[in-house]
């Protein structure tokens, strides 16, 4: 008897333990598809969601403010005014950089910067949120929506752009 109780004391520390970890949600979900869909056609491997980075975003996030962090990671900033705005709007906005790329002068360019960020193929962990804002809105008032991202290893380093930005292929 003790030790099918210990036995079911374990199981369910192990069931707890994997729900409390396993912070992934339909949000969560769409921003790694969405991602690696686009790293796909560049020649990236996929990322991995990192709910650590995925926290600090939240966290950031819920703070309104449309400003980078400066922490030691990639970060991407999206902001639409009003309510709505998804993950894939934000990725989409910031793909649309990649018209705008010099594959014959690979190197950072604030044009092209959120581009180069998410199909950076030396970064490997993806953490993204979204927050509905009503203060310091970059439209200078009303709702707006917070959507960021955050990599490691961080992207955009000189030097290191024709090794990480691909083609499409």
């Amino acid at each position: 008897m003790k030790l099918t109780l210990t036995f079911l004391v374990a199981i369910a520390s192990s069931v707890s333990a994997t729900v409390l970890n396993d912070k992934r949600d339909a949000f969560s979900d769409q921003a790694l598809s969405v991602h690696n869909s686009y790293r796909a056609q560049y020649g990236a491997g996929a990322l991995t969601y990192d709910n650590n980075l995925a926290a600090g975003a939240a966290s950031y996030a819920a703070q309104c403010n449309f400003a980078h962090s400066g922490g030691n990671f990639g970060e991407n900033l999206f902001a639409s005014s009003g309510s709505g705005a998804t993950i894939n709007n934000a990725v989409d906005s910031w793909m649309a950089e990649a018209a705008q790329y010099d594959y014959n002068n690979p190197g950072f360019s604030a044009a092209t910067g959120h581009f180069t960020q998410v199909v950076w193929k030396a970064s490997t962990n993806l953490g993204c949120a979204s927050q509905q804002c009503t203060t310091g809105s970059p439209f200078g008032s009303g709702e707006w929506t917070n959507i960021l991202c955050r990599y490691t290893p961080p992207g955009n380093f000189e030097g290191q752009f024709p090794e990480n930005v691909g083609r499409p292929q």
